[in-house]
């Protein structure tokens, strides 16, 4: 594009920039470079393609993921040159993505994320940066609505979600906080909801609210008389309360008399009990 007279060169250098914005890239990111991976010096769109494709070789020894602050070059999409990491292309001039992180070494065209860099955590999250703080117990980012209002695990999100396995910390997948202080990925929270599954999978305390249901189980219980031969109390320990005590065995469950949750289990067996 040649200059008007009168033009500054600055019209022009933008106009640059946007030269094949959200145009390429790959079911993670859009971008407009590739990276070279420094552990195998293979070329891939992002750090996920990579380990995506590491994770399924057939020979385990070489299965790896990239570490992102690593990378050290790239390789332009518009074209083709590889070169030094960097916000512009040294070549053709072009952005290489419109959010820029030159500590992740990370690009991406889509700013509708809202990313933004948290020092704390030491890699780049989404969702606005007024929407988020940084809890240093637990050692990540939450939504402002739980700022004080959660239960603090320390390094809850540096674990794997319960249910898929997935690292939590670097996940792109939004998380959630549960009552218990342990975090799974939302979309997992959701199933496990579908699925009426209402124990945490790591410390089995309830994690939605269970009064309706606790209600409707004693409702069950008092509608339903046991045999004779049933009629004894069994040893149970609350999951919610953490409370030991005992109670009339029931097909439906057994109710701790400190907390009135059904979520419970028994820890010995009836037959001692019984008269």
């Amino acid at each position: 594009m040649e200059a008007r007279d009168g033009d500054t060169g600055v019209e022009q250098t933008q106009n640059r920039d946007d030269v094949g914005k959200m145009l390429y890239g790959c079911e993670h990111y859009r971008r407009r470079c590739k990276i070279r991976a420094p552990c195998c010096d293979q070329i891939f769109t992002c750090r996920h393609c990579h380990n995506e494709a590491t994770s399924a070789l057939s020979n385990p020894k070489e299965r790896h993921e990239i570490v992102r602050h690593d990378v050290k070059q790239v390789v332009c999409a518009v074209c083709d040159t590889e070169q030094q990491f960097a916000k512009l292309c040294s070549n053709c001039g072009v952005k290489f993505g419109e959010y820029f992180c030159d500590i992740c070494k990370f690009y991406d065209d889509d700013i509708t994320k809202d990313q933004f860099h948290c020092n704390d955590c030491g890699i780049c999250r989404v969702g606005g940066r007024d929407n988020y703080f940084h809890c240093r117990k637990c050692g990540s980012c939450y939504a402002i609505s739980l700022r004080d209002n959660h239960l603090c695990v320390e390094d809850s999100m540096k674990n794997h979600c319960p249910i898929c396995y997935e690292f939590l910390f670097d996940s792109t997948k939004q998380t959630t906080i549960m009552k218990c202080g342990h975090t799974m990925h939302m979309e997992c929270h959701e199933e496990m909801y579908n699925q009426n599954q209402y124990r945490c999978p790591i410390c089995s305390k309830s994690i939605f609210n269970m009064s309706s249901e606790w209600e409707r189980r004693d409702q069950e219980v008092e509608a339903t008389t046991m045999p004779e031969e049933y009629r004894y109390e069994v040893h149970i320990l609350c999951n919610d309360c953490n409370n030991r005590g005992t109670a009339p065995f029931h097909i439906f469950g057994h109710k701790c008399r400190q907390c009135n949750s059904y979520n419970t289990r028994v820890i010995t067996n009836g037959e001692s009990h019984q008269r």
